[in-house]
């Protein structure tokens, strides 16, 4: 069996690669045109490769009439380094962007664009499984520390009660991190740290839940786990992304997700995978694997019904002893235009094409300074110090004294 394997992989991959080469030849939508292994036909020594297939943040203005769609998560809860847990971010050529979900891990790779905190404010939140919303912390006093002058907004559904909605998820997020909150407000601006939340029906379908400068946002029911579970639709210029969350094959997904240009839905591991690589026993695996997640051969047939223009596989460990098999499996019911995604894919969407390529960016990124003056602390707390805690204090200031003088004469500060 093992062999037989082995050889339908062989055949797959070879079939694959000719594949490859025959849309290269024919210029299919997705393909970089003229790409190689430089980058394009390179004439001039000292000039540079036309056609990268490759993404460097910060170095291409996105066109008036472009979404461009990030993945900056794509994998499991259990988060590994070369995949977060679920976060998209889209951006528009309006220059608006969102994050749709912000699972554990996630906010590094946010951070890698090097976009300024103030512009990545708005997150939409499928549903509220650690693997969606982990790195909330990170993007709250992160950003918050690192040049954003305002609050972040959330949008997010409602539970099946009060207490399993997003409102009420947000609210007790702040009390859990409350010791963070109050010690940070005693020394910097109040207006980061605050967090703004627009919750609405999980039930209302195809319901507007975002309308602005252009934009759209709609959402409608998923099938996951228990009741709150949503998908996203963000519509532009005549362009359609669809983010599915997480979700069993359902009804209101084939219907609200049809005409998309890009449909991102589930692709979960195999039951034997689950089995062999992520420590779940077989009653688990098969109940994880196929009825709360979408097993792939599911996927193949929804976007076989859908036929978005690109279909996105993902919410599985992306690599060479998983990829094969869901490819394959997908292909049982669909052949039509597929990615499986991984962290840092990028796809630039216009009427005339979709383009997939691979961002190149640092490990070692800082903040960057985005339009507005970061405000100076309005300290809207006393210190959170006692005067215990002072009488402590080993006082050293004599060791910066210079070093404070000369930066307070640099900014005018008395």
């Amino acid at each position: 069996m093992a062999r037989r394997r082995t050889i339908r992989y062989a055949v797959i991959v070879g079939v694959v690669a000719l594949g490859v080469c025959l849309f290269g030849y024919l210029g299919w939508e997705l393909n970089v045109p003229s790409a190689n292994a430089a980058g394009g036909v390179v004439s001039d020594p000292d000039g540079t490769a036309p056609d990268r297939y490759i993404y460097y943040p910060g170095t291409e203005a996105l066109g008036a009439d472009e979404i461009r769609l990030i993945a900056l998560g794509t994998g499991m809860p259990a988060a590994r380094r070369s995949q977060a847990a679920t976060c998209w971010l889209v951006e528009v050529g309006n220059g608006d962007k969102f994050l749709f979900d912000l699972g554990t891990g996630a906010n590094a790779n946010l951070a890698a664009l090097m976009i300024p905190f103030d512009f990545t404010r708005k997150v939409f939140l499928t549903h509220l499984h650690t693997d969606h919303w982990g790195d909330l912390p990170g993007l709250w006093a992160g950003g918050w520390t690192s040049g954003r002058t305002g609050p972040l907004e959330i949008w997010g559904p409602t539970g099946a009660t009060k207490e399993m909605g997003t409102a009420y998820a947000i609210e007790h997020f702040l009390k859990a991190y409350n010791w963070d909150n109050m010690t940070r407000l005693a020394n910097l601006p109040s207006a980061p740290g605050k967090i703004i939340v627009h919750e609405f029906d999980f039930k209302a379908e195809n319901a507007v839940v975002y309308q602005e400068n252009g934009v759209t946002i709609r959402s409608w029911p998923a099938i996951h786990a228990g009741d709150g579970a949503v998908s996203f639709a963000l519509e532009w210029n005549g362009l359609k992304v669809v983010i599915g969350g997480d979700t069993m094959p359902n009804t209101w997904y084939r219907k609200y997700a049809t005409n998309a240009d890009v449909a991102i839905h589930e692709a979960f591991l195999t039951p034997e995978q689950l089995v062999k690589y992520y420590g779940q026993s077989p009653l688990s695996a098969l109940g994880v694997g196929t009825y709360v997640h979408t097993p792939p051969q599911a996927f193949g047939k929804i976007m076989s019904e859908v036929k978005p223009r690109l279909a996105i596989a993902y919410h599985f460990f992306n690599e060479s002893g998983t990829r094969y098999e869901v490819q394959e499996d997908i292909r049982e019911t669909y052949d039509g235009p597929l990615s499986l995604a991984e962290d840092m894919l990028v796809w630039n969407i216009t009427k005339d094409g979709i383009t997939e390529r691979k961002v190149v960016s640092p490990d070692e990124a800082w903040s960057v300074p985005g339009p507005n003056t970061p405000p100076d602390p309005d300290r809207t707390v006393p210190d959170q110090l006692s005067k215990w805690s002072l009488e402590h204090r080993w006082d050293l200031s004599e060791t910066t004294a210079e070093m404070v003088k000369e930066f307070k004469a640099k900014y005018n500060m008395k």
